[in-house]
């Protein structure tokens, strides 16, 4: 008889299914050489997108500011990745694996980072448009969160929060000021902050695979999870931070909906605080509720989500008793978005295509590739019986769930017409939800597809330098 671990795992489909794979892969690639030539000949044409001439990403980094030995890391580090990481993932004990792949995402992160020279890691967190420049105007708590939203529009006579922090809820800039009231306020300690929490949702991301599917397909995914190109943007923005804290969170509810004890109870609630303190990094992660709620639903619970709700109530509750309301927020970070330029200049309909396309970079042909077996696997499922497809009982059809509440999640904030450009980064929470779709990929050319993940990455840093 057949084991659940055998029938869950994604078996490889033959070399000339596998053809399906790499024209996937190929038409990915088409639509961001499309993007990119469609916005060259937009500005040529003098519009404004404010890519800084890397469409359909944020350029502008500066490619001549690292020596070769700070190129030659990377590389060796790419090969050394290549040929190590597919081994430990089928052999490491699994918690070992967990974090190791952690380490593997933030050392690939910083390699990949300092080609732009020994700055580049703090560099980023330190311009005039980050949440370090408002770090000193924070004095007491309760006055700042009282009067945050009153310093997010122009008013003569008073100041303006940076950029970043305009457009944010004020729990980031929070974060921030709680590393400088304990002596960690050097900008080194904000990145290094930030790559750690991102690279912390690698473990996060694969223990809800496992949960979710089974230990096999975790195992397939782990080296594509830990090395796609989206670990560019993990270091050095704030958007890693974002990404680690909602990635515990939603991984939190998963593994409480497989409970039916207290402590499922206390990791519901976990997740909750988490969850509710993502809504206050970011307005726009409000849309990882798709993925809140289809993490515990697909495991046919209920109460996670009420349980957790009362955590998300917690957090709002915080805030709002200490002046901050966040929808009033929303309504003036949202009335900020469109008086700038980035909203009156950027056109709606090039980056309704390109904001696809940015997230087609991040997060690697390997996973475009994947999108062809795992939408076979979808559709036999589908034809196996419609109340297994309905319930997604099968360990596999739990897994896909993740990718297409993330897909939703994008489809939405592209829709919303809020999303115009950078996604790269601003989408890291929702994207790394796209990257088990790799445990789908052909057994046979899996290295092959890794390699490609590596080399992209590569590429993208050394030949488009983004800003991030």
């Amino acid at each position: 008889m057949t084991s659940t671990a055998q029938r869950s795992t994604v078996h490889p489909p033959s070399a000339g299914r596998a053809r399906e794979s790499m024209l996937a892969a190929a038409a990915g690639t088409a639509l961001v050489g499309v993007c990119a030539a469609w916005g060259h000949w937009l500005e040529g044409r003098d519009a404004r997108l404010h890519l800084s001439g890397g469409q359909p990403i944020t350029s502008g980094g500066d490619p001549t500011s690292a020596g070769p030995v700070l190129v030659v890391i990377p590389v060796l580090l790419a090969l050394l990745l290549l040929w190590w990481v597919p081994r430990v993932a089928e052999r490491w004990p699994w918690r070992r694996l967990l974090a190791g792949s952690g380490l593997v995402a933030a050392a690939w992160a910083v390699a990949l980072a300092l080609t732009a020279g020994p700055h580049a890691l703090a560099e980023p967190l330190t311009t005039r448009w980050e949440y370090l420049a408002d770090v000193g105007r924070v004095r007491a708590i309760g006055p700042f969160l009282a009067t945050f939203t009153d310093h997010v529009l122009h008013a003569p006579g008073q100041f303006q929060w940076a950029t970043h922090v305009s457009g944010h809820p004020p729990g980031a800039l929070l974060a921030f000021v709680g590393l400088d009231r304990v002596g960690l306020g050097a900008p080194g300690w904000a990145a290094a902050l930030c790559i750690v929490a991102g690279a912390s949702a690698v473990p996060a991301v694969l223990s809800t695979v496992r949960l979710l599917g089974d230990e096999a397909n975790a195992r397939r995914a782990a080296p594509f999870v830990a090395t796609a190109p989206a670990v560019l943007w993990i270091a050095t923005s704030a958007d890693a931070l974002f990404l680690g804290v909602s990635a515990w969170g939603i991984a939190a509810l998963a593994h409480a909906a497989a409970r039916r004890d207290r402590t499922g109870d206390v990791l519901a609630l976990a997740g909750g605080l988490l969850l509710g303190a993502t809504l206050f990094l970011s307005y726009g992660l409000t849309l990882l509720g798709c993925l809140a709620v289809a993490v515990v639903l697909v495991q046919r619970r209920v109460r996670p989500l009420l349980v957790g709700a009362a955590g998300v109530a917690a957090v709002g509750a915080a805030f709002t008793s200490q002046g901050f309301w966040w929808f009033d927020g929303l309504g003036v970070a949202a009335a900020r978005v469109r008086e700038g330029p980035a909203w009156i200049d950027r056109p709606w309909t090039y980056f309704a295509v390109a904001n696809v396309a940015a997230v087609t970079v991040a997060v690697g042909p390997a996973t475009v590739a994947a999108l062809a077996p795992l939408a076979r696997a979808v559709r036999a499922s589908v034809r196996s019986g419609a109340r297994r497809a309905v319930l997604l009982a099968e360990p596999l059809d739990r897994v896909v769930v993740l990718p297409g509440a993330a897909l939703m999640a994008i489809v939405i904030a592209i829709a919303s017409g809020l999303s115009k450009g950078e996604v790269e980064r601003i989408y890291l929470p929702f994207m790394v939800w796209l990257l088990p779709m790799t445990a789908a990929l052909p057994g046979r050319y899996r290295r092959g597809w890794l390699a490609a993940q590596l080399a992209v990455a590569l590429a993208v840093q050394l030949l488009w330098h983004p800003r991030w």
